[in-house]
């Protein structure tokens, strides 16, 4: 059974968890560079597939499933999203695995972001979990190599998939999440330490850009949305973005390359066709959150980026979680929880 552990403190978290299971661990997983540029690369997936290859019967009873596994819990497996969870039992960093597989989950891992964020994101993962593989843990989808098939990472303040492009009309694989809570749970209005609060200084950014009228229409005083509520169903909220001016829909899309940039190529490039089936940037909607504004310094912690087929939000208080949902088309139905 694997298990959820939803907005507990890190200090209360990493006793709990390592009460569960983080104490079975054999201790830090090194952390081989990845392919650097020019080198010839070889894909997360083509990992997996290695990775896949290498399980025992007994491994793949535990971590693999078929494409389309329903969990009586959680629903569809592969496209579940949630804030803090491991989709199977076994942390990465537990003698359920052996050396040579824990090195290639780490470079399916590596291979997923951009080579500049691996060690942002080896940060996150040190301050809220108690570093890669600790808690974290994986699940295979149908069998790599084939036309369909996800490979699904998971733990606290983390959900990143690869699957080849084999998921249809999503992104990413299907909605994925990331967070942190750098010195505390509770973070100070300047967020300091957190490696994804540069986002929300460039998305506050773009709203001193904008004129009093534009602000009002922005800034939504009352009804925070639920983060979980980041289906292509929610309200829009705030400014048309085509209502924007041309400097400020191109500051927009600075806010979005900072958004998408701790991601490799693939996945980018993906985003911003879907975007573009759905009319681009320009049908979203922003919006910023007058609700949860630590400190009262009107520097918007929480705001919004949402779009036909798009919801990017982001919510920084009481410490950063960031909830992404981007499909080529209004239908697709969203698994959070």
């Amino acid at each position: 059974m694997s298990h959820d552990f939803c907005s507990l403190p890190r200090r209360e978290f990493l006793k709990t968890a390592g009460g569960v299971i983080i104490g079975a661990g054999l201790g830090s997983i090194a952390r081989p560079t990845f392919a650097k540029p020019g080198a010839t690369i070889n894909t997360s997936e083509s990992y997996v597939k290695l990775l896949y290859d290498s399980l025992t019967p007994k491994q793949r009873e535990t971590i693999c499933f078929p494409w389309d596994h329903v969990d009586t819990e959680r629903g569809l497996l592969r496209t579940r999203v949630a804030a803090n969870w491991q989709v199977t039992d076994e942390p990465i960093s537990s003698e359920f695995y052996t050396a040579d597989q824990q090195q290639l989950i780490r470079k399916v891992f590596e291979g997923i972001y951009n080579p500049d964020w691996v060690e942002r994101v080896d940060r996150q993962l040190d301050d809220d979990s108690g570093g890669f593989g600790e808690y974290d843990t994986i699940a295979i989808f149908g069998e790599p190599g084939s036309d369909k098939f996800q490979f699904l990472l998971s733990g606290r303040h983390i959900t990143v998939r690869c699957d080849g492009n084999t998921a249809e009309h999503v992104a990413f694989g299907g909605p994925i999440f990331y967070g942190h809570a750098a010195e505390d749970f509770n973070e100070a209005p300047n967020h300091a330490g957190n490696v994804y609060w540069h986002q929300a200084l460039a998305a506050n950014d773009l709203y001193k850009m904008l004129d009093g009228e534009q602000q009002q229409a922005a800034l939504v005083r009352k009804g925070l949305p639920n983060e979980l509520a980041v289906g292509f169903d929610s309200p829009k909220q705030g400014i048309p973005v085509g209502q924007l001016t041309a400097d400020q829909q191109a500051h927009l899309q600075q806010v979005l390359a900072k958004l998408l940039e701790p991601y490799r190529q693939v996945d980018r490039a993906e985003v911003e066709q879907c975007l573009k089936s759905q009319g681009g940037v320009a049908a979203c909607h922003l919006a910023y959150y007058q609700e949860g504004d630590i400190g009262s310094d009107q520097v918007w912690d929480n705001w919004r980026l949402a779009g036909p087929a798009f919801t990017w939000h982001y919510r920084g208080a009481p410490h950063v979680h960031v909830w992404v949902n981007v499909a080529d088309a209004p239908s697709v139905e969203l698994n959070a929880g």
